[in-house]
């Protein structure tokens, strides 16, 4: 036995006393599929001080793609101790099919100490479709091309421990409402696309207690491990559904008082130890979960402007605010070999500038007790900035300090509203609604089937192009939208009024045939289109029955088979 200790010694002190290297790699996966997580497991002896830190010690992994585009993986630190074997991992999914080529490269200090030779691995392909990216002002594209429009709700966070809402305390700190009850009922649904925080009650990553949240275990890791399993388990749990999340990633755990740098919001901006340490957490971020084409959208604030005005009195230099973005959406986009969908996002007030942010994909505000004005604020913010614009909360009431049961009607109309407004308007995700707890206990939530089959057939009839059509119309109290996908018309047509109403329209007719039917979303019903008369190239549209505050969705034209 002495012997056997002796030689266990002398074996970790001989391994100590060996230069920083690679000691060996190994890929966990047995079959390597295009747009499929493969992992690789890479053991490494060096020392340092923290392995989360770039500036201290960093593994890449590099990449020859089939059609010998160069591609640079992160790599993250999995267990190990300084000086000893540590064990590091890669997250990989092939955006091509064929041969790659790759190799491992350890830094430190930012200078390459050790690489290993190129090996090579076969990507299969496979049934799925890859990361999400933006392709125009209404819809994404998978990286097989595949269009994609966003349907779907804010789920912010899990349920807290403790809850500030005067009416809706017990329902907020319902157990109930986790991830895996929640999001399984939303693609049940129809549902494809959510909202969630990262913040210090929900996926506390860089927070070591208060988290306000019985899910999360107070650590003295510099990463929370369970906040680092919660998100594994929420990425695949989405894979698994073929959900899509906007991550919000927001400042971390920034504050002195919290182990970051910054002594206040303002300082987090300027502060450049506090910029490097929010790098490397969005290394960490990439390294980890940047394979899955579940991560939707990185958005890195919310509602910032609020945060410019946390000290009303003495706001944040909005320059500042405009830098950050620019400095971290350059360096994200160049970190990320997926190019996942960049955003970030104001409640109500412009940052002058930040729309203008090269490396923002989409931009993002959001709107409540305005529902009626998401069409046109859309529509205005798309031809300013050139560049798509979502609307990621929204709703009838924002005050949580009100019994939304008083007016729950006005709650699930304009939740409808929203979403029916959001689908004929061109933006790649339909405005995303707050208040998910209140709306899943009414039933709400179940609506976006309604949406979906819509959206569907839209896509469907034009591959992903949509085209606004004019129309004319002159009843008060019924809105009404048009869009062409192809060579069918989609109108959307809702009466407002207290009474019955019957429109007649007019528009292009773009060479469509002159078949329709009609959808009653609230009944869930379809029926021909009568009425219906082509006089040049006008269509016209006689005699639509709308009942009391209800709506209707009229197709006109022949169905892509």
């Amino acid at each position: 036995m002495k012997k056997v200790i002796l030689f266990a010694c002398l074996f970790f002190w001989l391994l100590k006393m060996l230069p920083a290297q690679i000691l060996s790699t190994a890929v966990l996966t047995a079959s390597i599929r295009q747009y499929e997580k493969s992992v690789w497991n890479i053991q490494l002896k060096a020392a340092w001080e923290n392995p989360y830190l770039q500036e201290d010690i960093s593994l890449e992994m590099q990449f020859i793609s089939p059609v010998h585009i160069k591609l640079v993986l992160p790599c993250y630190y999995e267990s190990g101790s300084s000086g000893l074997a540590s064990t590091w991992r890669a997250r990989f999914s092939p955006q091509e099919s064929g041969t790659y080529q790759y190799r491992f490269i350890l830094l430190k200090t930012g200078v390459a100490i050790d690489s290993t030779e190129y090996k090579s691995f076969v990507s299969k392909p496979s049934g799925k479709d890859g990361i999400l990216h933006v392709k125009n002002n209404w819809v994404f594209e998978f990286d097989n091309g595949k269009p994609f429009r966003g349907i779907g709700e804010n789920i912010g966070w899990e349920s807290r421990s403790n809850d500030d809402s005067r009416f809706f305390k017990a329902l907020h700190e319902n157990k109930k409402y986790s991830y895996e009850l929640m999001l399984p009922e939303l693609a049940g649904h129809g549902a494809n696309y959510f909202r969630t925080w990262v913040c210090s009650w929900n996926l506390p990553i860089d927070w070591k207690k208060g988290f306000n949240n019985s899910r999360y275990l107070t650590t003295p890791e510099f990463y929370n491990p369970s906040a680092i399993n919660k998100l594994d388990s929420l990425v695949d749990l989405c894979d698994s559904l073929h959900l899509h999340m906007m991550l919000t990633l927001g400042p971390g755990a920034y504050h002195q008082r919290d182990g970051g740098f910054a002594q206040s919001a303002a300082d987090f901006f300027v502060n450049s130890q506090s910029k490097a340490l929010y790098k490397n957490r969005l290394r960490y971020f990439v390294a980890r979960w940047g394979y899955s084409s579940a991560i939707g959208a990185w958005e890195f604030f919310n509602e910032v402007d609020n945060v410019q005005f946390s000290n009303r009195t003495n706001p944040i230099n909005p320059q500042d605010i405009v830098q950050w973005h620019e400095e971290m959406s350059t360096y994200l986009k160049n970190l990320d070999p997926y190019k996942h969908v960049v955003t970030t996002s104001i409640s109500h007030r412009d940052i002058k500038g930040l729309n203008s942010v090269a490396g923002i994909d989409i931009n993002q505000k959001h709107i409540y007790k305005n529902t009626e004005s998401i069409p046109m604020q859309i529509v205005q913010y798309n031809e300013n900035f050139k560049k798509p614009y979502v609307i990621g909360e929204y709703s009838y009431e924002w005050d949580w300090s009100k019994d939304f049961n008083l007016f729950a009607k006005e709650m699930d109309s304009d939740f409808k509203r929203g979403l029916w407004y959001g689908l004929f308007s061109p933006t790649p995700i339909l405005p995303l609604s707050w208040w998910w707890e209140f709306f899943e206990d009414r039933g709400t939530d179940h609506y976006f089937n309604r949406i979906r089959n819509i959206s569907d057939r839209m896509l469907k009839a034009g591959g992903g192009t949509f085209e606004e059509v004019g129309f004319t119309d002159s009843t008060a109290g019924v809105k009404t939208m048009a869009v062409r996908c192809g060579k069918q018309l989609f109108i959307y047509v809702y009466n407002s009024n207290a009474t019955p109403k019957t429109i007649s329209l007019g528009l292009k007719s773009f060479g469509i045939k002159v078949k329709g039917t009609r959808y009653d979303p609230e009944s869930e019903k379809w029926s021909s289109l009568s009425g219906i008369q082509k006089k040049s190239n006008q269509l016209l549209i006689k005699e639509v029955s709308l009942n009391a505050v209800s709506d209707a969705v009229l197709i006109i034209g022949e169905e892509t088979r």
